[in-house]
C-alpha cells in the first residue's frame, strides 16, 4: 500500500503545483470582491452577481449537483451554498444526499474527503489550486518515516490532511472530536498528525505520552496574544472564542476554545452579547446572521486564509458549465483512507 500512496502523490502533485503557481488572478479578484462588500462598485456589479447566482443554481439543477461551502469561503458563496458547515461534516452530509455531483468550495483536501465518502459522485473543486498549507506540511513519504521511528505507535491524524495521509494512518480525528478519539485508543502514546497546536491543546487533559508532527494553520498562527489582550482590555465584557488551531499562548486567554461548529453553537446559546472571534474571518458571515442582536470583533485583521478565499462565484459557474477540476482518490488510496475515517466516527459520542 505504501508504494500505492506515493505512486499516487507523484501523479497528483505536479498538476496541484502547477494550478497554484497562478496567484496573480486571486489577488485580483480578492479586490473586487472586497470592494463589492464595501460598495465601491456600485449597484451594476451587484446585479451582476446575482446573475451569476441564477446561472449557477440553474445548473445545479441541471447537473443533479449539490453545492457545499466552508465556514470560511467568502460571504457570497456561503449565501448561495446548499449545505454550510466544518470541512467533514460537509462530506458527511453531501453523501447523504442523492445528488450525483458535488461541487465544494473548500481546499482541495476537503474535496478529497468528499471522494472518499462518496465514490459514486463527481466532486469538483472551482479551484483546483486552493491548497491547505497546513496539510500540505505532511507528506505521504515523511509520515513513513515517523512511523518507522515509533513503531506500534498508532497514527491519529486531523481530517486537514490530504487521502495520502490518512491511507497510511490508523484514525482520523476532527477539532471537535480529537479528545474523544485520542481517549478511545488502548495505547499510551499516539502520533498526532500534522497540526501541533491542536495535539498540544488536547493533551492538556489527556494522559497519554504525544508525538507531534510539527505542523500549524498559517492564518491562525498569525494572531498574537497581544492583540487578544488588547482588544480584551478595550472590549472587557467581550468574550473571546478561539479555534485550537491556534497556538497554545492564545487558547490560554480564550474564554471558551472549540471548532467552527462548536463557536455558532456556543454564541447561539451564550447570554453574552459581545465576542472576539480567534478564528478565520470568513465564520463572521454566518455567526451575523444566526445573532443579528450581538456583536462580533474578529481578533485581528491577519486572519483572514488567502486559499479560502480563491473561489469565486465565477468559478463556481465555469467549474458546473466544464464539469472540472474534478477531484477523485484512486481506490488503493480512498479504501484505508476511509478506514480512518469510519474509524473516527465509530467513536462514541457524549
Amino acid at each position: 500500500m505504501c508504494g500505492d500512496v506515493l505512486l499516487y502523490v507523484a501523479q497528483t502533485r505536479p498538476l496541484i503545483d502547477a494550478v497554484r503557481a497562478k496567484k496573480d488572478r486571486f489577488r485580483m479578484e480578492t479586490n473586487y470582491f472586497a470592494d463589492l462588500r464595501d460598495g465601491v462598485t456600485g449597484k451594476r456589479h451587484i446585479m451582476y452577481q446575482q446573475d451569476i447566482k441564477n446561472e449557477i443554481r440553474d445548473l445545479l439543477k441541471k447537473r443533479n449537483a449539490v453545492l457545499l461551502a466552508h465556514n470560511y469561503m467568502r460571504d457570497e458563496v456561503q449565501e448561495i451554498a446548499d449545505i454550510t458547515g466544518d470541512s467533514l461534516a460537509l462530506s458527511i452530509e453531501a453523501a447523504k444526499t442523492k445528488a450525483d455531483v458535488i461541487v465544494f468550495c473548500g481546499v482541495h483536501f476537503m474535496a478529497e474527503s468528499a471522494s472518499i465518502l462518496s465514490p459514486d459522485k463527481t466532486v469538483l473543486l472551482p479551484r483546483l489550486d486552493a491548497g491547505c498549507p497546513m496539510a500540505d506540511m505532511v507528506t505521504a513519504e515523511g509520515l513513513l518515516e515517523m512511523k518507522a521511528r515509533f513503531p506500534g505507535v498508532p497514527v491519529v491524524t486531523y481530517v486537514n490532511s490530504t487521502a495520502a495521509v490518512k491511507a497510511l494512518s490508523d484514525i482520523c480525528c476532527t477539532s471537535a472530536n480529537a479528545g474523544r478519539v485520542v481517549e478511545s485508543l488502548p495505547e499510551k502514546e499516539i502520533l498526532f498528525v500534522p497540526d501541533r497546536n491542536l495535539g498540544r491543546f488536547i493533551a492538556k487533559t489527556s494522559s497519554k505520552t504525544f508525538h507531534y508532527w510539527d505542523g500549524f494553520c498559517p492564518t491562525h498562527e498569525r494572531l498574537r496574544p497581544e492583540e487578544v489582550i488588547r482588544l480584551k482590555e478595550e472590549y472587557p465584557d467581550a468574550l473571546f472564542i478561539c479555534h485550537p488551531e491556534c497556538n497554545p499562548a492564545i487558547s490560554a486567554l480564550a474564554d471558551h476554545a472549540c471548532s467552527t461548529s462548536g463557536m455558532y453553537d456556543y454564541c447561539r446559546t451564550s447570554p453574552a452579547k459581545r465576542f472576539i472571534i480567534g478564528t478565520e474571518a470568513g465564520i463572521l458571515y454566518r455567526l451575523k446572521k444566526e445573532n443579528p442582536d450581538k456583536e462580533f470583533i474578529l481578533a485581528s485583521p491577519a486572519l483572514i486564509c488567502p486559499n479560502m478565499k480563491l473561489i469565486s462565484l465565477e468559478d463556481i459557474l465555469a467549474s458546473l458549465q466544464t464539469m472540472t477540476p474534478e477531484v477523485r482518490v484512486v481506490e488503493d488510496i480512498r479504501i484505508p483512507a476511509k478506514h480512518a475515517l469510519d474509524r473516527m466516527l465509530a467513536v462514541p459520542r457524549d
